[in-house]
């Protein structure tokens, strides 16, 4: 049975929601000192399938325009608060994430904007692989082996998720440049 397009209480937006309820516990889990944690990693690896989990879900029943904004604001609340919970226990640098940050919140912003003159701005290809990338360096960063033995393979991730990030935000403003002509 299809989902009306403006319906808010969907399948796939109570697992959206869930992620995003569950986002505090993972960092929470993220310890303090710069050891890795399996717990932690399991549990980021959970709440990241979950996105491909409500995407299943919303591409079965249909596609909301509540669902095209929870989502891609559950991918950033969830990666950014791993992030920078990861800076502040000196495992990241700043600056990769502060770029990262950046281009969400305005990507955000703009999404917001062109939504309220009825506007749907699903994630584009890039975004989803931009997205993907932040996923693993920050599951790299949590990840035991490699905390200590190969932190190479958290910061090489970040360095391509920037790359990444910034790349997609270049689509994004082409297509508003596009867009508003």
């Amino acid at each position: 049975m299809a989902v009306d397009e403006t319906a808010i209480v969907t399948w796939a937006n109570m697992v959206t929601v869930g992620r995003v309820l569950a986002s505090p516990f993972l960092f929470a889990m993220i310890p303090a000192e710069r050891v890795g944690s399996w717990a932690a990693l399991i549990v980021w690896i959970v709440l990241c399938s979950s996105d491909g989990f409500d995407g299943y879900l919303a591409r079965k029943h249909g596609i909301t325009r509540s669902g095209a904004f929870l989502d891609p604001l559950a991918d950033k609340i969830l990666v950014l608060g791993a992030m920078f919970t990861l800076v502040n226990r000196g495992v990241l640098w700043l600056l990769p994430v502060v770029i990262i940050a950046a281009r969400e919140i305005i990507v955000s912003l703009y999404r917001v904007f062109v939504g309220s003159k009825g506007v749907s701005m699903p994630a584009s290809k890039l975004a989803k692989v931009k997205t993907f990338s932040q996923q693993l360096a920050v599951g790299f960063a949590l990840a035991p082996f490699s905390i200590n033995d190969a932190t190479w393979t958290f910061v090489v991730c970040l360095w391509i998720a920037v790359a990444l990030t910034l790349l997609s935000a270049a689509q994004y403003a082409w297509r508003a440049t596009v867009a508003s002509r």
